[in-house]
């Protein structure tokens, strides 16, 4: 999808964004921005688009978002329904590569920040201690005033560009341009329309309706906007509520692959191991171990 730039408020006393929100939703509207973030889901459940990557996220899971990279989350409806009450809590600090100036980022002690940042521009999923690491610091940021909230950054990025525990998430960067809002909503009617009606057969009619395109028009734009085609971008979002339901372990794979819109086994097995490089028994013996 085309993003929309987003511009990050910074408060006039700070050189960058650290915010602990506690909100109804994440907001879903698929955009990018010059800072990087850093994102730490605290409470909620869903799918997140990164780039051309789809994939779940759930409670305690820390993501460095690079420059210009395009990111989005949303929570499932059965979050909302089964936790009526619940809001979705993240810790998100956005900050520029140069905001500590660019004289202290081009020091020789400081080699390692320039890699960090050109590895974050394919998504990082933080992973053992450096996680847990940076989750504390994460909250001591928030917390901190003035040079104290400086210093925790800085502690943070060296964590970061020092360690090597982390998953990178997107496979293809590729060049994403501003485009106006109301483009930028008709793809986003697209994506809340798909993520909400994914366990119902959707015809190429239905959604090129949506974006009030014939089916051709619908087909070549969504394919020159997000590099794959529409129905690629619907087994995706399948398989990552598959992928879910499988690490939950509470219904057996049969029956989640018609909980997730496929109509036969077989086929759900071939896409899923198309998408994921396993199949579901590995997956969740993986996941569940």
């Amino acid at each position: 999808m085309k993003p929309l730039f987003r511009k990050v408020p910074v408060q006039y006393e700070s050189s960058f964004s650290a915010r602990h929100d506690v909100m109804p939703n994440f907001g879903n509207v698929w955009h990018y921005h010059d800072e990087l973030e850093l994102h730490f889901t605290i409470r909620g459940e869903g799918i997140r688009f990164i780039g051309d990557n789809i994939n779940s996220f759930s409670p305690g899971e820390i993501i460095l978002v690079g420059e210009k990279l395009p990111h989005a989350w949303r929570c499932n409806q059965e979050y909302y329904q089964n936790n009526p009450d619940l809001s979705i809590e993240a810790i998100v600090l956005q900050f520029l590569p140069d905001c500590f100036g660019k004289q202290l980022v081009g020091l020789p002690e400081m080699y390692l920040l320039p890699k960090l940042y050109e590895k974050a521009k394919s998504g990082l999923l933080l992973k053992g201690e450096t996680k847990d690491t940076v989750a504390k610091l994460m909250h001591e940021c928030v917390q901190e005033e003035g040079m104290g909230r400086i210093i925790t950054l800085m502690k943070i990025l060296q964590v970061l560009a020092e360690g090597e525990e982390y998953d990178t998430i997107v496979k293809t960067q590729s060049a994403f341009y501003q485009s106006n809002e109301a483009e930028s909503m008709r793809l986003n009617d697209v994506f809340n329309f798909t993520h909400s009606h994914f366990k119902k057969d959707i015809s190429l009619e239905e959604v090129a309706n949506i974006s009030n395109l014939s089916v051709t028009s619908f087909c070549r734009y969504f394919k020159m906007m997000t590099k794959k085609t529409y129905y690629d971008f619907l087994i995706e979002i399948r398989i990552s509520h598959a992928c879910r339901m499988l690490v939950e372990n509470k219904l057996p794979t049969e029956v989640i692959c018609f909980e997730c819109g496929f109509n036969n086994v077989s086929n759900f097995y071939r896409h899923f191991k198309r998408v994921t490089g396993m199949t579901p028994l590995d997956y969740k013996r993986r996941y569940l171990s």
